[in-house]
């Protein structure tokens, strides 16, 4: 068999020789056909079965196991895995690749040690070994690859102490090295920047350090000299030299009576602490708890005075008519389809409110009405709007209907300020959905999908509907989509556009309108920054220009999947679907 492989690589040779115009590309070819015999165990039928020849290019040649850069097809990736191979690694083959960044040859039979040379593969950034039975030592030379963010050597037979100098490869992410026979000390690596981290099962033993105990027992156990958290096992104390007795040197007993007193002074005093900062909050409390009104004392509540020498309007200014516009005082406009159709202003003035939130040109508040129904009121200042068209405007959204927009319930203007009163709703937002408390919910991918549905349906809704209005939303953040009692997403706060937010400008050509509006530019790219935000996890930040930057300079480095939120790469979501959506956020962030 071994007549044969050798008979293969010198006809390869030939070939290269016989053809004048062979490159360096030839080469890399025949290298890595000589790469693959080696860990087949010289297998004669398995470049056949692969697809592997050097009359074809290795990007564009259907070579099976190879990722390349689309931009100059240059091989990134080797990944062989799970194909029964059962020989021995030669880096020095796989790294004439010039550009390989990762090599992946999980769950094969390998045997044999990790070769030095595997640091010829300079640009490499992830290897995975795990699943084979490859033994001896890591090679000190792994620690040259300065740009490797994964490493997974589990479930082999490595043995030895870990090389110290992974710890200053910066970028390492993720180290898996359970199911082996380390021995020695746990590296001190930086753990804040590890996403996984695991050393079960080996022979590790001495003090875990306390930056790696946020990654859980389960990273530690079956391993019987380790001590300290997150094991149950605790570390023994440094023995200190033996010191004599000075002469005037306290007693045992005077020694423990002062070191007791401490901590009765220690436990006092921070007591002490927590009952003044609970004496604070609670009277901070009593503050936000105010009356809507009294922060308001430049609204007054007009009266509506009828003419006794007219009969006009002699009906209850509360009153509903026949027709389909909203019944409207001389302060509160109150819509025909809200939870409170007999609600006054001046009893709206008279609840007690919880300040939700404070924005730069407004808060927001929980109202309590008298019958204890739930209100959110958004106040508005300095928005240099006429009460005619402000009118108008809520009017216009309140006829928008649609069931991933929220309904308006009333709504006030004055020369000051401005109220928009919703139904509160108990779900809360999807901010609090993405990165808060979820409630034993799980957000997964296919409840994300949804929820990117909904929103841009509501969205696509709102700008057919009242785009010739020059009404957009102008705010649109994940903050501000609200989960109704049936968890599907509603967008609040539409219309209330800031001051900075110019009028739209309409021009008709054969017979179609064309909007020259920055409020619905920003609507477009707002939505690509909420779909960015659900496929990352991470949170918004600068109008989102931070996270779109970053997510552009990671998929122009073509490791798409390092954007992806880790809860939804666990759960094993569709990539091919994930990243087909983050394609159409790149196109509009």
């Amino acid at each position: 068999m071994i007549s044969i492989s050798i008979s293969i690589s010198i006809s390869l040779a030939i070939l290269l020789l016989l053809n004048p115009t062979a490159s360096e590309q030839d080469h890399v070819k025949l290298s890595l056909i000589n790469f693959l015999q080696k860990l087949s165990g010289n297998d004669t039928g398995i470049t056949e079965k692969l697809s592997w020849n050097t009359s074809t290019d290795p990007c564009s040649g259907n070579w099976t196991g190879i990722s390349c850069n689309n931009k100059n097809k240059s091989i990134r990736g080797i990944t062989l895995e799970g194909l029964l191979l059962n020989g021995s690694i030669d880096a020095t083959l796989a790294c004439t690749a010039p550009t390989l960044a990762v090599l992946s040859l999980r769950d094969n039979l390998l045997h044999g040690q990790l070769p030095l040379e595997i640091s010829s593969c300079s640009q490499l950034t992830h290897l995975f070994l795990s699943g084979n039975r490859l033994s001896g030592e890591l090679p000190l030379e792994i620690s040259e690859l300065n740009n490797l963010k994964r490493l997974d050597i589990s479930n082999n037979n490595f043995s030895g102490d870990i090389p110290s100098g992974l710890t200053t490869i910066s970028g390492l992410v993720s180290f898996l090295a359970e199911d082996n026979q380390f021995t020695g000390s746990i590296p001190v690596f930086d753990f804040n920047n590890f996403q996984q981290f695991n050393i079960s099962n080996n022979l590790f033993s001495g003090r875990i350090p306390p930056d790696a105990a946020q990654f859980g027992n389960e990273s530690f156990s079956g391993n019987s000299g380790l001590c300290g958290l997150p094991l149950a096992v605790a570390c023994a104390p440094a023995a200190s030299p033996d010191v004599p007795n000075k002469p005037n040197e306290s007693s045992p007993s005077t020694e423990r009576t002062i070191m007791y007193l401490g901590y009765i002074l220690l436990g006092a005093t921070i007591f002490l602490f927590f009952l003044y900062k609970l004496i604070q909050k609670r009277k901070k409390m009593k503050k936000s708890e105010i009356n809507l009104g009294s922060q308001n004392d430049d609204v007054s509540v007009p009266i509506s005075k009828n003419n006794s020498n007219s009969n006009e309007n002699k009906s209850n200014e509360y009153s509903t008519s026949s027709t389909d516009s909203p019944v409207i005082s001389s302060s509160l406009v109150v819509l025909k389809s809200p939870v409170k159709r007999s609600m006054k202003f001046d009893d709206l003035l008279k609840c007690p409110a919880e300040l939700l939130g404070k924005g730069k040109h407004g808060n927001v508040y929980k109202v309590m009405a008298v019958d204890g129904s739930v209100l959110v009121v958004r106040r508005i200042k300095e928005w240099m709007i006429s009460s005619e068209e402000f009118h108008k405007r809520m009017e216009m959204i309140n006829k928008a209907r649609h069931k991933n927009v929220l309904p308006l319930v009333a709504f006030y203007c004055s020369k000051q300020e401005k109220l928009v009163v919703y139904e509160f709703q108990l779900n809360g937002s999807l901010l609090n959905l993405i990165h808060g408390s979820q409630f034993g919910r799980t957000f997964d991918w296919s409840s994300r999908l949804n929820m990117a549905a909904g929103i841009a349906e509501g969205m696509s809704f709102v700008h057919r509907e009242l785009q010739t209005h020059g009404i957009g939303h102008g705010n649109l953040k994940s903050s501000n989509i609200i989960m109704n009692n049936t968890m599907d997403p509603c967008i609040s706060e539409l219309g209330l556009m800031t001051t900075d937010q110019t009028k739209p400008t309409i021009s008709t050509t054969n017979n179609s309108t064309t909007m020259n509006n920055n409020v619905f530019k920003k609507d477009v790219y707002d939505l690509g920054i909420i779909l960015l935000e659900l496929l990352t996890g991470k949170l918004v930040q600068n109008n989102g220009a931070d996270l779109a930057k970053w997510v552009n300079s990671v998929v122009r480095e073509e490791w798409t999947v390092e954007v992806f939120d880790k809860a939804l790469v666990a759960e094993g979501a569709s990539e091919e679907r994930m990243v087909h959506l983050l394609s159409d956020c790149t196109q509009v962030c």
